[in-house]
């Protein structure tokens, strides 16, 4: 029997490279990309357990759910940063106050 490749290890690997980037927005897309590719890989993962002769690129996979979970893992502590500053300088109102301050002093 030919062995097939699972169909979203590419997918995974990217949505994790491109949640590892762009964690510094916030944590918000390093969340997104990062969630949505380690559900794809736990997809791919559940394939590969019901017929582990059929596919060829399971340690692909692997990497892709550990690069995954690493940038799901950087965007919520990122995310929880974030959340501690704004409380830290007085909440939304003196995020904010603090925000024109510095927009003040640059024009």
């Amino acid at each position: 029997m030919e062995q097939q490749k699972l169909p979203n290890v590419t997918i995974v690997i990217v949505l994790s490279i491109i949640g590892f980037v762009c964690c510094c927005f916030a944590g918000i897309p390093g969340i997104l990309f990062g969630g949505i590719g380690l559900i794809l890989a736990l997809k791919d993962q559940k394939k590969y357990q019901e017929n582990p002769e059929g596919y060829s690129n399971y340690s692909q996979l692997k990497t892709a759910k550990i690069l995954a979970i690493i940038a799901l893992a950087i965007g919520v502590m990122y995310l929880a940063y974030t959340i501690f500053s704004i409380a830290q300088m007085g909440g939304w109102e003196g995020y904010m106050e603090k925000v024109n301050e510095i927009m003040e002093q640059y024009q």
